[in-house]
């Protein structure tokens, strides 16, 4: 994930707290089995990042 350096602590917090909520209260939507995943966005609609299930 990709952070605005210029942003304040609190607000760079606050932005990762906000992102790992939403998608925290999502993933009841996904099958969490070897290759499901997403592109995760920041509340401004742009792609900061990604995840990914691995096969163990």
């Amino acid at each position: 994930m990709t952070v605005d350096e210029d942003a304040s602590a609190a607000d760079r917090a606050g932005e990762l707290g906000q992102i790992l909520r939403y998608w925290g209260g999502n993933l009841h939507h996904c099958a969490l089995e070897p290759g499901d995943g997403s592109a995760v966005y920041d509340s401004r609609y742009q792609e900061v990042g990604a995840w990914r299930v691995d096969a163990s």
